[in-house]
């Protein structure tokens, strides 16, 4: 089986086992959006949104750590793997202890109820715990086994969503003492974080035999070293976690508050239409950043490197246009809810930003395996900082039309920023002509459609047919040998 073939083998696999689970979520947004008032999908949007951040944090860069470390030549793997298991387990039980104690002044400065705060640090320790199972499942190239977990964790989640806003409030009109006991109609949100810690509380069981087969050890000198490592990551994650969901929060907190909560509410569920480049994405991600790792010292890494960033920036081009154009059948299947539909606006604007994401995270191949780790500290920093200033001055005038164009202009530059670094420190022979035909070709024809044409389909289904066409015609040779594969 050739590299690529592998590679996307895997990542059809890593892809099953994000976009499945993921389809469950988008299925539930119509369910929030029917059951869920706009303030309290708000109040969901800007938890979730700063549980981004936590994650970030309660992991704080050991995974890309442990990936680069367990692949070095002459690393000890079972001490690798038990310095991480150990590191993270202590970590993680340290700062579950200190919210608790803290949980009323952190409700108070963020702003939330206490209750949604202690479900936001059961759901973050319990991710944390986890985290080093599934990279382990990952670089020992069990994706299935990976995809059928992450898939479980879901469907756990998604059926007691259906159990908590569908079944039970019938059962509680029963007047069963037991039912109406458990069934709180004041405060339907707090089901949308116990579902999702039940489901988290689940998984980890499910890994937890990995942490017999590991082991419990600590090597002083691979801590250190990978600490060294992973503290730049570490930064760029809380970087990358301000440019992904601070804009939620920000809105909370600048907008007037007899609206904020609504505004964010409104958002957030436009923005989940952003999700298809994102599930695309990430799966993609999922199975090149091993597979980079791995690959780093072959003879023709660069070479491979350059194709699959070209793959990429095909696919993403065409999702974005087959997107925007479909939107108008998106939104109704979606959010039913016409009362969401004025965000609407900012969804191809979303999507680049997503494209822009992805893009980003192929580009940064070279400070990873060059251990360079620390420019990619210093590209989120500027993206964060674009993120928080162009938040900060749009907000007030543009509402989260504003929140949207910051996002963009964020991922945008730091897009810009991996590439132009990395032609210093790693050159890679990108094809940009060929990129740049289809992103550009891609953003005037989603344009067209979308803010000219209003998603008429007369103009815009042409549009996308003839994006294939124009893609089919610089790809042909190309789409001949893999069809000459198999």
């Amino acid at each position: 089986m050739s590299i690529f073939q592998k590679l996307f083998k895997q990542t059809f696999i890593y892809g099953l086992a994000t976009v499945l689970p993921r389809v469950l979520g988008i299925i539930l947004v119509p369910l929030y959006v029917d059951v869920l008032e706009t303030n309290d999908y708000g109040v969901y949007a800007s938890l979730m949104a700063l549980l981004i951040t936590g994650n970030i944090l309660f992991s704080y860069g050991m995974e890309t750590a442990f990936f680069r470390f367990i692949n070095k030549e002459g690393s000890d793997k079972k001490e690798v793997q038990s310095t991480v298991l150990t590191t993270l387990t202590i970590s993680t039980l340290f700062f579950f202890g200190l919210g608790v104690v803290c949980r009323e002044h952190l409700a108070v400065f963020l702003e939330f109820d206490v209750q949604y705060i202690t479900y936001g640090l059961g759901i973050l320790s319990l991710d944390a715990l986890v985290v080093l199972p599934f990279a382990w499942f990952r670089v020992n190239e069990r994706p299935i086994r990976y995809a059928i977990l992450k898939i479980l964790n879901v469907s756990i989640n998604f059926g007691l969503n259906i159990f908590f806003f569908l079944i039970l409030p019938v059962l509680a009109n029963h007047t069963n003492s037991f039912w109406d006991a458990i069934y709180f109609k004041e405060d339907l949100v707090s089901y949308v974080f116990i579902a999702n810690l039940v489901a988290s509380l689940l998984t980890f069981f499910m890994v937890l035999s990995l942490y017999f087969k590991i082991g419990f050890g600590w090597n002083k000198a691979i801590w250190t070293s990978m600490i060294t490592y992973a503290f730049p990551v570490l930064i760029a994650g809380v970087a990358f976690s301000i440019n992904e969901a601070f804009d939620k929060l920000l809105l909370k907190y600048i907008l007037p508050a007899d609206i904020a909560a609504s505004e964010v509410g409104i958002y957030a569920a436009c923005y989940k239409l952003g999700v298809f480049m994102t599930l695309f994405s990430t799966a993609f991600r999922l199975g090149i950043e091993p597979f980079f790792f791995n690959h780093a010292k072959a003879k023709n890494a660069k070479e491979t490197y350059a194709k699959i960033t070209l793959y990429f920036s095909v696919l993403g081009s065409l999702i974005l246009l087959g997107v925007v154009v479909f939107s108008d059948v998106l939104k109704k299947l979606l959010i039913p809810d016409s009362s969401y539909w004025e965000a609407m606006v900012i969804v191809p604007i979303i999507l680049l930003a997503n494209l822009c994401l992805g893009l980003y995270h192929n580009l940064s191949v070279w400070y990873k395996i060059t251990d360079n780790t620390k420019f990619g500290a210093y590209i989120s920093i500027v993206g964060a900082s674009i993120t928080l200033v162009l938040n900060f001055l749009l907000i007030p005038q543009y509402s989260y039309v504003g929140s949207a164009i910051a996002t963009l202009a964020a991922y945008g530059i730091m897009m810009f920023l991996s590439w132009y670094f990395g032609r210093k420190y790693y050159p890679i022979p990108y094809n940009l002509k060929k990129i740049g035909v289809y992103l550009i070709t891609s953003i005037v024809f989603s344009i067209l459609s979308f803010y000219v044409f209003q998603s008429n389909y007369m103009i815009s289904i042409p549009l996308l047919l003839l994006f294939l066409v124009i893609l089919y015609a610089l790809e042909r040779k190309e789409f001949k040998q893999i069809l000459k594969r198999y």
